[in-house]
């Protein structure tokens, strides 16, 4: 089919790659060209720079309510536009254009976690499983009915290994919706109102450590994180992010909230419940590094009058 694709970061991009091979990619919309990362210039997103390497003629509108955006869209003729993590609103006249709808490739299971966030609240609330649905767009915020779902087990996973495995998972739950949309045999189902929740954007800070919070909830805030949200503390009056942890039910040390300690080369954490191990950090300014060489380098963290505290 003639495809129209959207969609921004690398998440999108793994599942354009995976979709160039079986359908006629005649355009390819993303967000404009931005700063990412640490760097001034602004650089192209995932999903250009895969499309472009494709040879694929891309878009990068900053509204796609402008008429004559509309109209050049419609140009294309396409059978069908498949949407993943795009980063704008498609108003009802773009939802109108093509002949089989709106796909879209979205990163729970429906309906729970509607919106923007949904990895990262599936892992702060502990979801034991997640999964990518194929939606068919309307006008609400992920309320269309889906199609074909795919899902893994989240024990233990990080928004990074989640977000990769489900691209795979999107990918391929894409492919089995277009051969179905294409075949006119697509089964859709409705989405339950009443199991809907909604994964609100993970907020600036949000993901702190806290040692008024038990040791569950930091272990998921750690796993949750991302370098656009990191999992931030100070340990031992050092500002660092937590870039991985465990809860140590096995700890050698018995430790009150806010106090942290190195013991058998491991540092250790109190929280108002448990004990979090804290297994790699990036100090402000310094390199990632293993916690125990961090808290080598901090003589506070070295005895029983360690502390640490929420960023």
């Amino acid at each position: 089919m003639r495809v129209v694709y959207m969609g921004t970061p690398t998440f999108a991009a793994a599942i354009l790659e995976q979709l160039i091979p079986h359908h006629e990619v005649v355009a390819v919309y993303t967000r404009p060209d931005a700063v990412r990362g640490r760097g001034s210039a602004p650089v192209a997103s995932p999903v250009k720079e895969v499309a472009l390497a494709a040879g694929i003629p891309v878009r990068t509108p900053r509204t796609l309510r402008d008429a004559s955006e509309q109209a050049a869209l419609a140009a294309l003729a396409p059978d069908v536009i498949c949407v993943a993590a795009y980063g704008a609103i498609l108003p009802p006249e773009v939802l109108a254009i093509p002949v089989h709808g709106c796909l879209n490739v979205h990163g729970s299971l429906l309906p729970r976690w509607r919106g923007a966030a949904p990895i990262e609240r599936a892992i702060l609330a502990g979801d034991e499983e997640v999964g990518v649905c194929i939606m068919a767009m309307e006008e609400g915020l992920d309320t269309g009915d889906y199609c074909v779902c795919r899902s893994i087990p989240a024990a233990g996973a990080t928004t990074e290994s989640l977000t990769a495995d489900l691209a795979d998972l999107g990918a391929s739950a894409l492919l089995a919706a277009l051969t179905q949309v294409e075949a006119g045999r697509v089964a859709w189902v409705a989405q339950d109102e009443a199991a809907v929740t909604y994964a609100e954007k993970i907020a600036k800070g949000e993901l702190n450590l806290d040692p008024a919070e038990d040791a569950v909830t930091n272990d998921r805030r750690v796993r949750a994180s991302s370098a656009a949200h990191p999992a931030r503390c100070i340990l031992g009056a050092r500002a660092a992010t937590v870039l991985r942890a465990r809860v140590a039910d096995d700890a050698p040390v018995a430790l009150v909230p806010g106090q942290a300690m190195l013991a058998g080369k491991r540092l250790y954490l109190g929280c108002i419940e448990g004990i979090l191990e804290v297994i790699e950090v990036k100090p402000d300014g310094k390199r990632a590094m293993e916690a125990r060489a961090f808290a080598a380098g901090v003589p506070a963290l070295r005895g029983e009058e360690g502390t640490w505290s929420r960023a």
